[in-house]
Formats: structure tokens, C-alpha cells, sequence
């Protein structure tokens, strides 16, 4: 399934590689800094896209003997480059706008780069969409990262054809670079936070609240057979889930009868979280040190 949802990207790929074209030429017919700032950070969508989809790749690779757990968090690394990616080109649109205010030039063919730009928002905004409808389908944070940047990628557009209109109506061509300076602190924003998200995921984080609810949900129900719980952990590696715990079992239990409640709580429990590797550990319920880890 992963390697399916890799080729999801070559959809960004190739809008990347589109919009960087249609971007470039706005930039060189109108001599804009704003459309050079956005062909700019169309430039690290693909990087991005390229970095994501190699990421994929290797986060489909099954377990092996040194990634016993898989290569899931092969995503997190892909978010985390992004971010970064979003921040350095942030830095390098902000210099190239205030070198346009001490050295300004003349915007030339306004219409026709505006119609360029506009051209190239539609196929990043329905790019977006899509990738946006795929990521939660499939609960990759690598695939939203990059729809998250499209869309980014949009409003930046957006905001830098309203401030060519500005330029086109008033004449005055400081606009230009300030609304490409706006562009850059906005960018700085959605990469710092996509940064943080990321090393987030690294740092082993629990479910959230709505799927602890449904483990315990789970569990609960088997307290009417005898049985508790204890010692809860769960942790995400993007799509995955990891799930562990400390069932307590009545002294009299049986080895088999114990088994087949702790096949009957994991299949349960992967019905409710799909992609889920549950880790039960047995104990007896009279034993006291059963509850030195109590949690």
C-alpha cells in the first residue's frame, strides 16, 4: 500500500515542475521580484515533492532485522526537510525583496504575468486538494505536509497578484517587493510549524485522545471477565500505531485461556485503530509485583 501512495506524488511532482515554469515566465516578462519570490518557492515544492516521494519509498520497506519496527518515521525525516526547505527559501525571497527596494526596476506586461500566475494557482490549488484527500485516507503525514505547502503556495499567489493589481493600478512599484517580504514571513510561519509537527513525530508521541478513548473502550469491556489493565502505552510512527500494555489475569487462568482473551483484545483493538501493532504483556493478578509498574 505504501508503494501506492508513493506514486501519489509524482502528481506534485509534475504540478511543481508545471507552476515553476509558468511562475518563471511571469517573472521574466514582468521583471517582478513578487512572481520570482513565488517561481521560488515553487522550486522547493519540487525538491520537496522529490525528497517526499523517496521517502515513501523507503517507509514501505518492511521490517528487517535492524528496523525490527519498520520505516515508518522514514516520513517524518521527508516533513522535516520540508520545513526546513520552506524556511530557506523564506530567507532567500526576503533577500532578493529588499534588494529590489534599494534597486528598482520597472514592471513590464503586467496581465500577462498575472494571467501566468493565476494559470499556475489552479493547478497548485487542485493539486492540494487532492493530496489533502489521499493524506487522510491513508494518514500520511509526509502526503499533508506537502498539500499543506501547496496550499501555502496558493495563497502566496493569491496575495502576489493582488499586490501586481496594486502595482498595475496606483504605479507604485514599492509593492512589489514588500508584498513578496509578506510572502517570506508567511512562509517562515507554515515551515516552522511544520518543523515543530515533525520533531514531534520523532520524539515517539502518544495517540490522541479520541483513540485512547477507544483502546480503553476495548479493554473495559473485559473487566466483567476478571481481567484488568495497566501500564498503557501507545506511540505513532505516521501511519502506524503502537500499542502496548500489561494485561492482569486471574492466578486460576490457564496459559491457553489467557492466550485466547489476549487474540480476542488484539484482534478487537485492530479493528478500531487499522495498521496497529499491539504488544501485550500477561501477569497475574494476585502476584504484587504484577503492579510495580503500575501506570
Amino acid at each position: 500500500m505504501r508503494k501506492s501512495i508513493a506514486s501519489i506524488m509524482w502528481i506534485s511532482i509534475a504540478a511543481s515542475v508545471l507552476t515553476i515554469a509558468l511562475k518563471w515566465m511571469a517573472y521574466s516578462t514582468t521583471g517582478s521580484v513578487g512572481f520570482l519570490s513565488d517561481a521560488l518557492e515553487s522550486g522547493i515544492n519540487l525538491l520537496a515533492g522529490l525528497v517526499a516521494f523517496y521517502s515513501l519509498i523507503v517507509a514501505a520497506r518492511p521490517a528487517d532485522k535492524e528496523h525490527p519496527f519498520g520505516h515508518d518515521k522514514a516520513e517524518y525525516f521527508s516533513s522535516l526537510a520540508e520545513g526546513v526547505l520552506i524556511v530557506i527559501a523564506a530567507f532567500g525571497i526576503a533577500y532578493a525583496a529588499i534588494n529590489r527596494m534599494y534597486h528598482p526596476r520597472p514592471l513590464e506586461a503586467l496581465d500577462y504575468g498575472m494571467l501566468l500566475s493565476v494559470a499556475a494557482t489552479i493547478i497548485n490549488f487542485i493539486t492540494a486538494r487532492i493530496l489533502l484527500y489521499f493524506s487522510k485516507k491513508h494518514n500520511s503525514i509526509t502526503i499533508e505536509a506537502d498539500a499543506h505547502h501547496l496550499m501555502t503556495d496558493v495563497w502566496t499567489t493569491v496575495g502576489i497578484i493582488a499586490g501586481i493589481f496594486l502595482v498595475k493600478i496606483t504605479g507604485w512599484q514599492t509593492l512589489d517587493p514588500i508584498m513578496a517580504i509578506l510572502v517570506a514571513i508567511s512562509i517562515v510561519y507554515t515551515g516552522i510549524k511544520l518543523i515543530i509537527r515533525s520533531m514531534d513525530g520523532l520524539m515517539d508521541s502518544r495517540l490522541s485522545e479520541k483513540e485512547m478513548v477507544l483502546i480503553r473502550e476495548v479493554l473495559d469491556r473485559y473487566k466483567s471477565e476478571e481481567i484488568d489493565y495497566h501500564a498503557l502505552y501507545t506511540r505513532r510512527a505516521s501511519a502506524k500505531q503502537f500499542i502496548t500494555f500489561h494485561l492482569l489475569f486471574p492466578g486460576d487462568f490457564t496459559v491457553h485461556k489467557a492466550h485466547e482473551f489476549t487474540k480476542q483484545i488484539e484482534n478487537e483493538l485492530k479493528i478500531q485503530l487499522p495498521l496497529s501493532d499491539v504488544f501485550i504483556h500477561v501477569e497475574p493478578m494476585n502476584d504484587p509485583d504484577s503492579f510495580d509498574d503500575h501506570l
